[in-house]
């Protein structure tokens, strides 16, 4: 009851968020949520005994989702996140730290930059980019507890079935197909389709990632902000794959249009 309550109250705010609220608006909630589930993923690396990268990572994040140009940024925070790593004593842990401050930084807010890219090329195409997320949680749900049998990672989630993957997928692409007809026409069927699949694939790899990260430390959820969600990564987990994937695809679909063989 408490996951579902959460749901209503979140969802209309995203929706306002992504489709309609002032750009500083949304880069400042971008920024909120991607410091929080910093602070979080900081724990989970600590958990691991592994050096979190703290306050210099959270000022890292907001320059790449803040700079004007994301490439550029991403090359100064590796050399940054090396520098840092050189205050170890134990210099056996000064790569894990450097690896833990860089992976951090470009999982939460460099996808939360292309966030911010997509939505410049069509929000309703970001919103898309987080439904398939939504859409393929509550597909794989019902499909997984009627017809769930086969483990598809047991090691990592032992809940997750072969079964319910396959109907997170196509409660995925039907969702893109319905939201494309409506709302965005020039989208082909048969593009809606591939989005929905290729995005949805993403999304549930993007949740087992998280899912090992958090095994590997011994916890169950991100963290405890948002009831019968867990924490904020554990919320946006599926969207940090989801997101970059849809914005890749929309760029390199520009792209190769206009090559001319």
């Amino acid at each position: 009851m408490k996951r579902i309550a959460t749901a209503l109250v979140l969802i209309p705010v995203v929706v306002w968020v992504v489709l309609a609220a002032p750009y500083w608006v949304f880069i400042a909630v971008l920024a909120l949520i991607g410091l929080l589930a910093f602070h979080e993923f900081d724990h989970i690396a600590a958990a691991q005994n592994l050096s979190p990268a703290g306050w210099p990572g959270m000022a890292a994040g907001l320059t790449l989702l803040l700079a004007p140009e994301p490439f550029s940024a991403a090359i100064v925070i590796a050399l940054v996140a090396m520098t840092v790593a050189l205050r170890e004593t134990d210099l056996a842990r000064a790569l894990p730290r450097a690896a833990v401050f860089l992976l951090g930084v470009l999982y939460i807010f460099g996808a939360w930059r292309c966030a911010i890219g997509l939505r410049g090329i069509g929000a309703h195409l970001l919103m898309v980019a987080l439904l398939v997320g939504w859409a393929g949680d509550s597909a794989a749900l019902y499909v997984g507890k009627a017809f769930g049998k086969r483990k598809l990672a047991p090691h990592v989630s032992p809940g997750k079935t072969v079964e319910g993957s396959v109907g997170s997928i196509l409660g995925a692409m039907l969702a893109a197909l319905i939201y494309a007809h409506f709302l965005i026409p020039d989208v082909s069927i048969p593009t809606a389709l591939i989005l929905g699949a290729v995005a949805n694939v993403a999304a549930q790899v993007g949740d087992l990632c998280e899912s090992a990260f958090k095994r590997g430390a011994n916890l169950k959820d991100s963290g405890s902000m948002l009831p019968g969600h867990g924490g904020w990564l554990d919320r946006i987990d599926s969207s940090l794959f989801t997101v970059p994937v849809v914005y890749a695809m929309e760029v390199l679909t520009k792209s190769y249009a206009h090559i001319q063989l």
